[in-house]
């Protein structure tokens, strides 16, 4: 796959919130009738609405029933957490402001505003961008991706440190895989009080697992042609890593 005029190196906001909303396993649905946690319960529409599976006696369904409208507010937040045990786990929360009405057993959910948080700061998403974007196409298989890298390969992660830059190095006691998508690999950079994250952009989007594997192999050959970061280097003779 060769570059296009529009592939950028990391993706945009309303497709990272339909990402978030794809993997987040349980929702938090806030709404005149109170608040509850559902788990596995929630999916997206191709009109842009959520639908919630939720029990007959759930407090939620009944305020979409009873209320004047049928349409009750309400807030849904999703949580971001990375598979890979890193600190501070959440990665992005998301929260979708809009109105239930009841469809066949199920909430049918309609936002109104939606906005994403993530660790560069918070960013309203468009309603019809969030409708027309799709979750990335490495999504479902991130967690997935990510364990086994950390799990299996944890030399290849310490090999892809000689792509950061050493400043952002210094003091680090581990770095782990935080996040994957089609534009790019997330190392998390932990410190002894503080962390921080480093983003390996792919030299091409990655639609695949297959095209995946391609572009961590070009990562991993041009890391094999940088020099070792001396900040690790010191680690391994410290006895740390």
């Amino acid at each position: 796959m060769s570059d296009s005029p529009s592939w950028t190196a990391a993706p945009s906001a309303a497709r990272r919130a339909r990402s978030v909303l794809a993997t987040a396993w349980s929702c938090a649905v806030t709404a005149d009738g109170g608040r509850e946690e559902l788990v596995g319960a929630h999916r997206m529409d191709e009109d842009g609405q959520v639908l919630l599976e939720v029990p007959e006696d759930s407090a939620l369904l009944a305020a979409a029933i009873c209320a004047p409208r049928g349409e009750p507010h309400a807030v849904l937040e999703f949580a971001d957490v990375a598979p890979v045990p890193v600190r501070d786990r959440i990665r992005a929360r998301l929260w979708l402001a809009g109105y239930f009405s009841p469809a066949d057993g199920r909430l049918a959910f309609r936002p109104t505003r939606i906005v994403l948080r993530q660790s560069s700061g918070s960013v309203v998403v468009g309603l019809d961008e969030f409708a027309a974007a799709g979750p990335d196409p490495l999504a479902l298989a991130e967690a997935r991706l990510l364990t086994h890298l950390a799990d299996c390969h944890a030399d290849a992660v310490e090999r892809l440190t000689r792509l950061v830059d050493h400043a952002s190095l210094h003091g680090a006691v581990r770095v782990q895989p935080l996040a994957v998508d089609r534009h790019g690999l997330t190392l998390r950079i932990e410190r002894t009080r503080a962390h921080g994250d480093v983003r390996l952009p792919f030299h091409a989007p990655a639609d695949d697992v297959a095209q995946l594997t391609e572009r961590m192999h070009v990562l991993l050959a041009q890391a094999g042609a940088a020099s070792c970061p001396r900040a690790l280097q010191r680690q391994r003779t410290d006895g740390d890593g």
